[in-house]
């Protein structure tokens, strides 16, 4: 880990983070129906190449609550425009913004995939790689900062809360490129493609953006959707 000052700010950086993936955990997070011996073998392989080069990365910086607005909260000078979220920092100071990825090392792995099954293997290993990243830095803030429990928002999750929001998030975070290697396009999307972004805050009652969200049949859906806290929101 590495970890840079400035002012009242700290920045927590997270190189090389362990990642171990079986082929039985990714089989799993592929939900294949039946996996055949020639799916069997050809993930044991790419698990295999993945633990040679994989290195999940994140970084999450301490930041505070300058002021708040009625669907705006400023963080150390950048505005982020959100009811869901200004109603989430209701009474907290302190948040810590984020980015965490599967690494930039997985590239050389998916270039020239032409079997479709092989990419979708390797895209759910990165994604494996993704959430390790970020479960890593929550365990870091909740046991750093002594906290009962973390909730997280992340830009395009809600309508809420667009996508074009990362910019300000990225540039409250510094050069993210340099330090782990993640690129934001002219779209508001990260590179590698398997990244997450979002701001970390306290909270005693776990909060989910999916709540708010009524898309049927959404693959990543973490929480069911909640018509009585789309009204305390309103939104």
């Amino acid at each position: 880990m590495v970890t840079e000052s400035d002012s009242e700010q700290t920045l927590h950086v997270f190189h090389s983070i362990p990642f171990v993936p079986t082929a039985e955990t990714v089989l799993r997070a592929m939900r294949v129906r039946k996996v055949s011996p020639s799916l069997s073998r050809l993930t044991e392989e790419l698990v295999a190449e993945s633990r040679e080069i994989a290195k999940p990365k994140a970084l999450c910086r301490v930041v505070y609550v300058n002021s708040r607005s009625e669907q705006e909260v400023n963080l150390d000078g950048h505005v982020f425009t959100s009811r869901v979220l200004r109603q989430n920092l209701e009474g907290i100071q302190r948040v810590f913004p984020f980015v965490a990825t599967c690494g930039t090392e997985f590239q050389p792995l998916m270039q020239d995939r032409t079997d479709i099954m092989a990419a979708y293997c390797l895209d759910t290993i990165m994604m494996l790689a993704m959430d390790t990243a970020r479960r890593h830095i929550q365990s870091f803030i909740k046991d750093t900062f002594s906290l009962r429990g973390v909730s997280r928002m992340a830009p395009g999750s809600l309508k809420d809360w667009p996508i074009e929001q990362q910019r300000p998030l990225f540039d409250l975070l510094g050069d993210v490129q340099r330090l782990i290697g993640v690129t934001l396009t002219d779209k508001f999307l990260m590179l590698p493609v398997k990244s997450t972004s979002g701001i970390f805050f306290p909270t005693e009652v776990r909060f989910e953006s999916c709540q708010l969200c009524p898309r049927p049949n959404c693959s990543g859906r973490r929480s069911p959707y909640d018509a009585t806290l789309v009204a305390k929101y309103g939104v």
